[in-house]
């Protein structure tokens, strides 16, 4: 499996495709209409000009999933905070993909600065939480009937992981 930066060109249409059942068929995600390939071709864009957006390719060059961090709230003084994700294609589920993923991701996100990942995980979500906490997270709460989808409300429990540890200002702007 390799793991590498996403070429929002190249890759925007596999992660769409991988994104688009989240949307669609689950809670997982909060999104109600699956974004375009173009569209998801902006975000892969943006993500990583600011964060990053990474992919991961299977030895037969089928891309299996995606990760990416991005800001976590807007105001200045979340900048150190990055949020982030992780979505897998079907069949690459429970095969370490997601934990290659974030193994990338996350020391990648501390180089640049970052000092906390932060992840939300729309209820129920098992497998998601085992990753997270597998990957080190920990759940710092839970937003209560926060998301209405599918007919139902959904909670969103938060994780949390130091990327670097606190002791005190942070030595530098995220680049």
């Amino acid at each position: 499996m390799l793991i590498r930066a996403a070429d929002h060109v190249r890759d925007a249409s596999a992660c769409a495709a991988i994104y688009a059942p989240f949307v669609a068929d689950t809670a997982v995600s909060f999104e109600s209409v699956p974004p375009t390939a173009d569209e998801f071709a902006a975000r892969i864009e943006r993500m990583a000009a600011t964060h990053a957006f990474l992919v991961a390719v299977d030895d037969d060059g089928t891309l299996a999933g995606f990760a990416y961090g991005c800001p976590h709230r807007e105001r200045a003084a979340y900048r150190w905070a990055a949020e982030v994700s992780v979505y897998l294609g079907d069949g690459f589920r429970g095969r370490g993909v997601g934990t290659a993923l974030y193994g990338e991701l996350l020391p990648l996100l501390a180089r640049r600065g970052y000092q906390i990942a932060l992840a939300g995980v729309g209820l129920p979500n098992d497998a998601s939480l085992a990753l997270h906490r597998a990957c080190g997270f920990e759940p710092v709460g839970t937003y209560r009937r926060i998301g209405w989808k599918a007919g139902r409300w959904h909670d969103v429990t938060w994780l949390a992981l130091d990327l670097i540890p606190a002791t005190g200002a942070p030595p530098a702007e995220p680049q």
